[in-house]
């Protein structure tokens, strides 16, 4: 029989996979003090592309040196930020 609890767990730990996945989009996002929906939606809409390329950049880095991959990033978001930055010279 399996315990009650331990299911709540797994369920807590999905949600705290997803609160950490929206702290790490926040980071790929633009500043901006607009109100216009239109743009913020963009910008979110940007950030979660740019989130997604770094989590595929990473996973075939991980898979190339290791053949695993871990949920631990290896090419970190700073280091893709700043990538970023520097070629598109925004920043």
């Amino acid at each position: 029989m399996m315990n009650r609890g331990s299911g709540h767990l797994t369920e807590y730990g999905y949600r705290w996979e997803i609160e950490s996945g929206y702290k790490s989009i926040k980071r790929f996002m633009a500043a901006t003090t607009s109100k216009n929906f239109g743009l913020r939606f963009f910008y979110f809409a940007f950030a979660c592309l740019l989130y997604s390329i770094w989590r595929a950049v990473d996973l075939l880095v991980q898979v190339k040196l290791s053949g695993e991959y871990e949920h631990s990033p290896i090419v970190t978001a700073d280091n893709t930020l700043t990538l970023l930055k520097k070629e598109t010279g925004t920043g």
